[in-house]
């Protein structure tokens, strides 16, 4: 066997493999910036669509900045009959991450753009995926209760948009309560962007090759997938719906920690003190709650929180507040990571945009611990 001294840092951890000004995670002051602004202000302060625009062009939109955004992203919205069709097509038992994937890659097949890597072209197809990411997310989920589809809106913002597409505009449509509008549309914010994480990485990676956009988005979608990434917030509803019962959460996370058991929707690899942006999402899981009737969740979020900490001292991640936010809003699980994708595409493309203004290939070595070099014998096995 060979023998080297090379250091491994498995999963890349603690690899600096480029700039970015896109955001920035600093660990030791449990802060992340979108180009500089903390996240937990744009929550406060924001519009989803405020902080697409920023993260696409560096600076938070003027008013009538905001205003043509919002124009030319609500124009974008409406999908073809093609595109309807093709997810009509596919199986109800597919995932929905799987529907959302192949649905932005048959965009791409439609895009004449598709080759154009500048700038301005990638940052069109990141607010035309933008405009019809949620047409598609919705669409998918209401076929499957043999619903039909709700064309989108042009009035409503984006978090008000999905909502009613999935849910209609009846009076106990989450589409047209201003609380459960505003807990969702921070959620999207939370969502957009996290630095380089394995999606957005596996993005710039398709990016380096001068692959087009619509394939470096379409990889993202398929390592967002995974459970250790966006599919934690399912795996955090599944967790709730399991234990059930809030007497019961302590003795259950004490059990899975006793049996050094994963928890999902706790630690991240990348904060010593916990996840910034958990309290703004928290804080809008409690409010959801006070309108949904849904005390139990909170408690039992409470209960596993104060158990987790207590046992290993790991904190919550943004999954765990913000899978039973979804919950109670009426969103089935398995659509709990499309949600994700429709809010990181934002990021995706920004550091698509980033990758190519000052693109090389990115291309690791490995380390080789595999038998030496042989010598294959003449009719060996014959």
């Amino acid at each position: 066997m060979s023998e080297n001294n090379t250091e491994i840092r498995k999963g890349l951890n603690g690899v600096v493999v480029d700039y970015t000004a896109v955001s920035k995670v600093n660990p030791e002051t449990n802060s992340l910036t979108y180009r500089g602004y903390p996240v937990q202000e744009l929550v406060e302060h924001c519009s989803f669509e405020d902080v697409a625009y920023l993260l696409w062009n560096g600076e938070l939109p003027t008013w009538r900045e905001f205003q043509e955004f919002g124009q030319r992203e609500r124009a974008l919205r409406p999908v073809t009959r093609g595109l309807l069709d093709l997810i009509a097509s596919l199986p109800k038992t597919a995932h929905p991450m799987d529907v959302v994937r192949t649905a932005v890659s048959w965009l791409g097949t439609q895009d004449v753009t598709n080759e154009d890597n500048g700038s301005d072209t990638v940052r069109r197809t990141g607010l035309s995926l933008l405009a019809k990411l949620p047409a598609i997310i919705a669409y998918d989920m209401r076929r499957r209760h043999n619903l039909e589809f709700i064309p989108p809106s042009r009035t409503r913002d984006i978090a008000s948009n999905f909502l009613y597409m999935c849910f209609g505009d009846g009076p106990d449509s989450p589409a047209n309560n201003m609380d459960d509008v505003k807990a969702f549309d921070q959620s999207l914010i939370l969502y957009a962007e996290h630095s380089f994480n394995a999606s957005t990485f596996t993005g710039r990676v398709i990016t380096s090759t001068t692959s087009d956009v619509y394939s470096a988005v379409t990889g993202a979608i398929g390592a967002l997938k995974g459970a250790l990434h966006g599919g934690a917030n399912e795996a955090v509803m599944h967790n709730f719906l399991e234990v059930d019962d809030p007497a019961k959460a302590e003795q259950w996370v004490l059990d899975k920690a006793d049996n050094k058991q994963k928890i999902m929707g706790f630690g991240h690899r990348v904060y010593k003190k916990g996840d910034s942006r958990v309290p703004s999402m928290e804080k809008a899981m409690r409010r959801t709650a006070a309108n949904h009737d849904g005390d139990k969740w909170v408690q039992m979020y409470d209960n596993m929180q104060a158990a987790m900490e207590k046992r290993t001292g790991i904190l919550p991640n943004l999954d765990f507040p913000a899978g039973p936010t979804y919950y109670m809003l009426g969103i089935d699980i398995p659509f709990f990571t499309p949600i994700f994708v429709m809010a990181r595409v934002v990021g995706w493309t920004a550091h698509i945009v980033e990758q190519n203004e000052s693109n090389a290939l990115i291309r690791p070595l490995s380390a080789y611990n595999g038998e030496d070099q042989r010598v294959v014998e003449e009719n060996i096995g014959r």
